[in-house]
């Protein structure tokens, strides 16, 4: 038995456009089958029909043994095979096994001499398949970009065991399908030298409509006979749509100007001159009439699946929010008693002389729960139309962030409105330590000195002498700004060596456990009279440990969330609220470090 011409109809582990990948052994069961040779899978006309191959399954895929028939146009396709004016290979299967995207299984129909027109192996090189739109098709044509390697020769060289597998030939509706594969592995594809990417790896960045255009740009020529027949049993149009064939079903005019397989291979060249694929394709597109370049390359993507917030530094949050004291009632009721003054002191008896009393004076004082609330709204057409990512979860997030960053300033500093401001946390209801009474709260006064290093160094004077004073629980903590804690690690000794190598080097030197800063406190300033003088103070730092600051709240006032629609107006609302009451409950468990200046801020 002699043959015509041979060469690989499929290859193995293809990975195609859409996910899917041949894996080895998924043809197997037509090792031996002889099944037709037709042209360009135009199976409505008999006369298309050249021949039969016979198939012969190797290590790396399906090979075809082809033989032409003696029909006028079996004569003229052999002529253009031996003339190399076709080349290539493609075939007809169904009956696909798929898991995951692997197909596992399937039957080859036929196998077809193909036109791939501007040779969109020169971007693509490699094996191609197009599949189903639904993704989950069981049928496909699979192309393949090999050339044809065998002209002539007899089927004695073919393995027995390969003709002994003949198998019927069954009749099967398809999808064609198309995917690429290199042809050689040691051939590189030129790379974009912009960010280092291959070719390859700008085509898989890009949409199935883009890659639609862009076999549309690099590959026409293909026959269209075959690209909208009716299914006869449904009526519909099957996709028997190759995507090298320039249709108008991707483009919209049948006219638009083609590139030759020339002018392909002049923008790859120039590919490295111009410095990237895309733009050597731009230098180009005037001169070769290509319009709408831009769909050929992928559109930007967003590396995150949602939209990050900007916002301040928010870690010293969790630190107060995690470090104060809860309690389950939100009324504070301190009682004190001060037995530091002379006449609380024991006393000497003297025969004869009246025994006084002790006398110390009793303080106390109540703070009462207020709440805080944030609210936000939502256009429920909004909400529908947002896809990408859960828009109501995201929108919730950032309310319990800002919830929880306005406490926790309210408990440090306060919220920094003015009194007169119907959204100005009360003092009263969460008392802030900067602003707390002098029975709470220490106040020293940092010297301000000649430039920065002075008054760092005058500040770790001051914290450590503060300390002698403080009667709060442990170890405290230092609240401070970036600045001032720079300052303070930038303090070298006269050689140049810094005096506090480390934040935990100056924390202890600090006698602190840690340091913290807080953007809302830069530049905070408060009026104060001292002898009759105004002076502004700037808050500097605040060492405290937490654990003796209470933050009430009773059953029902902790952290809740509520929806609301509002039918009128289509809306969907949501509020985060709280009420609660904060307050020192130790006295002197505070240190606030301020420098004065004298004159109003």
């Amino acid at each position: 038995m002699k043959y015509d011409f041979s060469g690989y109809a499929t290859r193995n582990d293809l990975k195609c456009s859409d996910g899917r990948t041949i894996r080895a052994g998924a043809f197997k069961e037509c090792a031996g089958k002889v099944v037709p040779l037709v042209w360009q899978h135009q199976h409505g006309d008999p006369m298309n029909v050249l021949g039969h191959a016979l198939l012969e399954e190797r290590s790396d895929g399906m090979y075809a043994y082809c033989s032409f028939n003696d029909t006028e146009p079996a004569k003229q396709a052999k002529q253009l095979v031996i003339h190399g004016d076709v080349n290539q290979l493609s075939i007809y299967a169904n009956k696909l096994v798929q898991k995951a995207g692997d197909v596992l299984h399937g039957a080859i129909r036929e196998v077809s001499l193909v036109i791939a027109g501007a040779n969109p192996g020169a971007m693509i090189d490699n094996i191609a398949m197009a599949h189903g739109e639904d993704g989950e098709s069981d049928e496909a044509i699979i192309y393949n970009d090999d050339f044809i390697d065998n002209l002539g020769g007899d089927f004695e060289n073919v393995s027995e065991e390969t003709i002994e597998h003949s198998e019927k030939e069954e009749k099967e509706e398809v999808i064609e399908h198309a995917e690429s594969e290199d042809k050689q592995e040691e051939k590189k594809m030129p790379a974009d030298s912009e960010n280092g990417k291959t070719v390859q790896d700008v085509i898989d960045t890009m949409t199935d409509e883009q890659k639609k255009v862009m076999m549309y740009l690099v590959g026409v020529a293909a026959e269209k006979g075959g690209a909208n027949e009716k299914d006869e049993d449904e009526g519909e149009e099957d996709m028997k749509h190759n995507v090298f064939d320039g249709s108008d079903e991707y483009t919209g005019a049948a006219d638009q100007a083609e590139l030759t397989h020339s002018q392909i291979e002049t923008i790859i060249s120039d590919g490295k001159k111009y410095g990237s694929l895309r733009d050597s394709f731009l230098a180009h597109a005037d001169e070769y009439g290509i319009k709408d370049i831009d769909w050929l390359f992928p559109e930007a993507k967003t590396f995150q699946d949602k939209p990050e917030f900007i916002s301040r530094k928010m870690e010293w949050v969790s630190t107060v929010m995690s470090g104060v004291h809860k309690s389950p009632f939100s009324r504070i009721k301190s009682m004190f008693a001060d037995i530091t003054e002379d006449e609380a002191r024991a006393k000497g008896y003297i025969k004869g002389n009246l025994k006084k009393e002790e006398v110390f004076s009793l303080l106390k004082r109540t703070t009462t729960p207020t709440t805080i609330y944030k609210k936000q709204k939502l256009d429920r057409d909004d909400i529908i139309d947002i896809t990408d990512f859960d828009v109501v979860a995201w929108i919730k997030a950032e309310m319990r962030v800002m919830l929880d960053e306005e406490i926790a300033r309210a408990i440090l500093v306060g919220d920094g409105r003015l009194a007169s401001d119907d959204d100005k946390i009360n003092e009263d209801n969460i008392r802030p330590i900067w602003k707390e009474a002098d029975l709470f709260c220490l106040k020293k006064e940092v010297t301000v000195g000649a430039d920065a290093d002075a008054t760092a160094k005058n500040f770790i004077r001051a914290a450590i002498k503060s300390r002698k004073d403080y009667r709060g629980s442990g170890s405290p903590v230092l609240f401070t700004t970036e600045d001032f804690l720079t300052d303070m690690l930038l303090l070298e000794d006269s050689i140049g060596h810094a005096l506090y190598p480390t934040e935990q080097a100056l924390a202890t030197k600090l006698r602190v456990s840690k340091i913290v800063t807080v953007p809302v406190m830069e530049n905070l300033t408060r009026s104060v009279t001292k002898s009759g003088q105004a002076y502004t103070n700037t808050l500097m730092g605040i060492i405290v440990n937490l654990n003796d600051y209470n933050v009430g709240a009773d059953k029902g006032g902790a952290v809740s969330m509520f929806d609301d629609f509002d039918i009128d107006y289509n809306q969907q609302k949501y509020l985060i609220e709280t009420r609660c009451s904060g307050a020192l409950t130790k006295p002197y468990s505070a240190i606030v470090l301020e420098k004065s200046v004298q004159g109003a801020g």
